[in-house]
């Protein structure tokens, strides 16, 4: 993001809220509103995305920008008087990752955004002061491959051992603002971050012409939400696991969550299996619901240490799907036991059956809504589309899918060029030379995961 005007400014006071929270781990704080000024606002809007599509009252960037000091101004004082209306959110449906089903997903409005990243800001460095290490979601400075790597370091170093796969059903939808509030008042009682988050709360849903207020859930679509989510789950999940569960075992564990994705690794059978029964309570105490098919338990061992042959460790406890058994997914990769190079028993990612699944199938909604563009048009975006799949999913180890996701994305772009005219279909020969002179990326694997390898 480019430097803005108050960005300085934002830092240090930045600095000054973190500094507050960390020397007073146990102080709930109640001013905090005083540091949101013009240029904190300024800041917000900067890092609020503007390429969206508009909310229920259709204002878009560039009329924002007509008077944005104006506005911004005039969105302070509503925000710190009491007398900002949180607008309802626009619900538009986007496919679900099976393809047959639909995920409901809430827009904003600009300013709503901006506001929302606004108190964002202000309950950041407080809330970084109390996360712990396991929790990766929607964090400055973290990624899904660093939460990727510090479930397999401590599963590498263990040899393996029992693994714990949550599944939160509709977390964002099902989130209890009883427990949120009461959450959130342990740290933060100020009084105009706390009315704007109810507000926020309680503004509702705008779907056929129709506003309805649901009791429970974040706002759908909302940049305060991961923030929300995290905290509920700080106190749900991580504070529980690190302060209760952790000086009852028996043996190593480890948990690592990014937002709503959670896994458990245990040493002992004994332990996993105890955490495993407890979970679905603990999490019903809040409000929220485990699924019962996706929520499983997994015998992950080093193969040298198990009973049963095979690279994957055999069978799996609780697992409905033998075929899955002794495999476990995670942030969209496939865990299992494979041999690296030199031979030894490692820990190794594959893209998940589900995941390569979907982006194909967006590969293929795109180039069907998009066959009358230019070619060199299309090639430039799905170039984007292919390196961008490579820059998550290109893990060592994992090159057969990617090349896999290369070629499905080929198949599907000679099909919809095929339907541009009446013509016929497009003959592969015909097809291989537009692809010299319109080549999309090949496969490459961007990030290593052998560091380094000792023997077992």
């Amino acid at each position: 993001m480019a430097e803005t005007l108050g960005s300085g400014t934002v830092y240090t006071k930045c600095q000054r809220i973190a500094r507050l929270a960390r020397d007073a781990p146990d102080m709930c704080i109640t001013t905090l509103a005083h540091h949101m000024d013009l240029d904190w606002l300024k800041e917000a809007y900067a890092r609020t995305r503007k390429d969206g599509a508009a909310g229920v009252d259709g204002v878009t960037a560039a009329a924002y920008e007509r008077d944005l000091e104006g506005h911004l101004r005039d969105l302070l004082e509503r925000a710190k008087s009491g007398t900002y209306y949180a607008p309802p959110v626009r619900r538009v449906y986007i496919p679900k990752g099976d393809g047959k089903s639909q995920r409901p997903l809430g827009i904003p409005t600009l300013e709503d955004k901006v506001l929302q990243r606004a108190v964002a800001m202000l309950l950041e460095p407080v809330y970084e002061q109390d996360f712990h290490d396991c929790s990766y979601g929607f964090r400055p400075g973290r990624s899904a491959h660093q939460a990727l790597a510090a479930l397999r370091e401590p599963l590498m170093a263990m040899g393996g051992g029992w693994v714990v796969e949550v599944d939160i059903e509709r977390f964002f939808d099902t989130l209890d603002h009883r427990h949120l509030r009461d959450f959130l008042s342990r740290r933060v009682r100020d009084g105009v971050v706390v009315r704007l988050i109810g507000k926020w709360l309680n503004a509702g849903v705008l779907e056929d012409g129709a506003v309805t207020r649901p009791s429970e859930g974040t706002p759908q679509g909302g940049v305060i939400s991961p923030l929300l989510a995290n905290v509920y789950l700080h106190y749900v999940m991580d504070e529980w696991f690190e302060r209760e569960v952790k000086p009852r075992l028996s043996g190593r564990s480890v948990l690592v969550r990014y937002a709503d994705d959670l896994v458990m690794g245990f040493a002992v059978e004994a332990d996993a299996r105890r955490v495993f029964e407890v979970l679905p309570k603990r999490f019903a105490r809040y409000g929220l619901r485990l699924h019962p098919r996706k929520t499983r338990l997994v015998e992950f061992r080093h193969p040298q240490r198990s009973d049963r042959s095979g690279p994957a460790g055999g069978g799996g406890s609780g697992s409905p799907d033998p075929r899955r058994a002794g495999t476990f997914d995670f942030l969209g990769f496939t865990h299992y036991w494979g041999r690296s190079r030199r031979g030894y028993w490692v820990i190794l990612r594959r893209t998940a059956r589900g995941r390569l699944s979907r982006s194909l199938r967006a590969i293929n909604g795109w180039c069907r809504a998009h066959r009358h563009w230019s070619l060199s048009a299309q090639q430039a975006t799905l170039s984007k589309k292919v390196q961008g799949h490579y820059a998550y999913y290109g893990l060592t180890g994992n090159y057969r899918l990617l090349a896999a996701f290369y070629e499905g994305v080929q198949r599907r772009w000679r099909r919809w060029l095929g339907r541009r005219s009446q013509r016929g279909r497009l003959s592969w020969e015909a097809y291989v030379r537009l692809l010299a002179r319109y080549p999309l990326p090949r496969p490459v694997v961007v990030h290593s995961i052998f560091r380094s390898v000792a023997s077992p």
